[in-house]
């Protein structure tokens, strides 16, 4: 069967469970819209939290960059792995003992002002919009890879999925379709992960078989080493930037993970707070599964795309190359003439003018978006035509399931802590329902339109929004939480600081003109959230301990969150 057909009925059957799942499971109330009625189950929540956890930066983008980065990738596996064991540790516990619906209602209450709740709004939007439009890019991508269609309109029709079942299902129809979701998207990238390492090394475990060794007696890490260090490229094992960078990258991800407000919100979805302890253990197994994984991908995709194109002639290209070019995702530039397909790293000024005078290459002629890596690796491998459409429905069901989550969030911030909390309390719970889906079907066109303009990789804009979030709401939140004399005053000039500084780096690095070696400390804009966060820290502290103590009944809530107690 020709692999357009498999794709449309791949992916049109997992949709449509998609839409089945979310029409079953329609909220009819605040509650179950905004925490599904209290009512998951742990084993439930921690697959749906996987699949909310596990983005397009994850499943599509995560891959991609570890296999043109080498070991230097690891910092988004360290960062996003231990974020979220700091997450299900350290906070999500206390915050779902503290019983409030959202990041800003807690930090609304807790620091007992309108002025502190709507600091956190502005910060949940700012973060959950960063975060979107990667996912908007990374369904862009998707699409564009199986209709052969440009990517901005691949986008334009993810915006019109996720507009239908967010809309209509709430956090209950979400957490449903998450479940789904979970399995199609982990399925997807398991099913091509071994076949490729079978293929390549011998071995069904991926994990094991990164490590193992090729057909012609050499090592699969030693070759790519080999091949790269011939293309002018550094080696794979080895890491590429400065420690303190490494650290300040790690650390964001990290700590931005535990601000963020649309996993900390799945928590709450559970009856009882042992139940988010639970669905946390879980949640954190089925990340295990893809995330030891992505550094086995990447390496066998890096490998067989250099085998599969350097130096071959283009007019002999098999037809997924055609096809990605189509989307505007792959390009070739025959800048000497000779029909033949030189992809080297003319960064690297002596050996491209090594090469030019030996080879008379002329420059790289291979542009590859990194993001499309994971789609394009089944076809590269010359895998069944099933399982290349399998991918394209994982890839779909990994982005969608976390752009859900993050415009219930910002629908939330809304209509719940906007408007229910602070502009008109007296709004009856329908009204608030139709600002809430109101709220969800402006930002997902908004977050579509931004999503065709992305400011990087999927991976990198989403380290964007978690390094954002770690210098607003991580302080706020573990201040909250463990300082019973933190205060209003300096929880909201931490969150302003932390949040202005670092959306400012960010901006000039990216738009602004700033190059590299302008960088602080030789910190790039992916971890900049780090020193946002420091700063938030300092400020917050001192001017809590220069304004009066918070009133002694909060003193006393910090305290009540902190006290083991039974379980509602």
């Amino acid at each position: 069967m020709e692999l357009q057909t498999w794709t449309f009925i791949i992916v049109g059957l997992t949709f449509a469970l998609y839409i089945a799942i979310a029409v079953w499971s329609r909220a009819s109330s605040t509650s179950e819209f905004y925490v599904a009625g209290k009512g998951v189950h742990p084993l439930t929540n921690g697959m749906a939290t996987a699949a909310d956890w596990m983005s397009a930066a994850s499943f599509l983008s995560m891959a991609g960059l570890i296999s043109f980065m080498g070991y230097q990738g690891a910092q988004y596996l360290m960062g996003w792995t231990g974020g979220y064991v700091l997450l299900a540790l350290l906070l999500a516990p206390y915050l779902r003992k503290f019983g409030k619906y959202t990041v800003p209602d807690f930090i609304g209450e807790r620091y007992y002002s309108q002025t502190a709740r709507l600091v956190a709004v502005v910060c949940a939007l700012f973060v959950s919009f960063t975060y979107v439009v990667g996912q908007m890019k990374g369904v862009g991508v998707a699409f564009a890879g199986f209709l052969n269609i440009p990517f901005k309109w691949g986008v334009v029709i993810g915006v019109a999925i996720v507009f239908f079942y967010a809309v209509l299902g709430g956090m209950k129809g979400i957490t449903y379709t998450q479940v789904a979701q979970y399995c199609v998207l982990i399925f997807a990238y398991l099913v091509p992960a071994i076949f490729i390492s079978v293929l390549m090394v011998g071995n069904p475990f991926p994990q094991v078989g990164l490590g193992g060794m090729l057909s012609d007696g050499t090592y699969l890490l030693d070759k790519l080493d080999m091949v790269l260090t011939d293309l002018g490229f550094k080696e794979y094992t080895t890491s590429h930037s400065g420690k303190a960078d490494l650290f300040f990258v790690t650390a964001a991800l990290m700590l931005g993970t535990a601000g963020l407000p649309h996993v900390i919100v799945r928590f709450f979805t559970v009856p009882k707070v042992s139940d988010a302890r639970r669905s946390a253990g879980w949640a954190l197994l089925f990340i295990a599964i893809l995330y030891t994984t992505a550094p086995a991908i990447g390496a066998f995709a890096r490998t067989n795309l250099i085998q599969t194109v350097e130096n071959k002639n283009y007019s002999e290209m098999p037809s997924w190359f055609s096809n990605w070019e189509q989307t505007g995702l792959l390009k070739f530039e025959d800048k000497n003439g000779d029909g033949k397909i030189q992809y080297y790293n003319d960064k690297n000024e002596e050996f491209a003018a090594r090469v030019e005078e030996e080879r008379g290459w002329k420059g790289s002629e291979l542009t590859v978006d990194r993001d499309i890596m994971v789609l394009a690796n089944p076809s590269i491998a010359n895998l069944p035509n099933w399982v290349v459409a399998l991918v394209v429905a994982g890839g779909l069901a990994a982005a969608l399931s976390t752009a859900a989550g993050l415009l219930l969030v910002i629908s939330t911030s809304i209509s719940h802590d906007l408007l229910k909390k602070w502009l008109k309390p007296d709004i009856s719970e329908k009204g608030e329902l139709r600002a809430a889906r109101i709220a969800i079907a402006v930002a997902v066109v908004v977050a579509g339109y931004a999503g065709i303009n992305p400011p990087g990789f999927v991976a990198q804009v989403v380290a964007f929004a978690f390094g954002l979030a770690a210098a607003s709401f991580f302080p706020a939140i573990v201040m909250g939480i463990f300082s019973k004399r933190m205060n209003m005053p300096g929880a909201v000039s931490g969150m302003v600081v932390g949040l202005i500084f670092t959306a400012s780096y960010i901006f000039y690095f990216k738009y602004g003109g700033g190059t590299p070696d302008q960088y602080w400390f030789g910190v790039s804009p992916e971890g900049i959230g780090t020193l946002g966060m420091i700063f938030n820290f300092v400020v917050s502290i001192a001017v809590s301990a220069l304004t009066p103590a918070p009133p002694v009944e909060i003193q006393d809530l910090v305290e009540s969150i902190r006290v083991p107690r039974t379980d509602d």
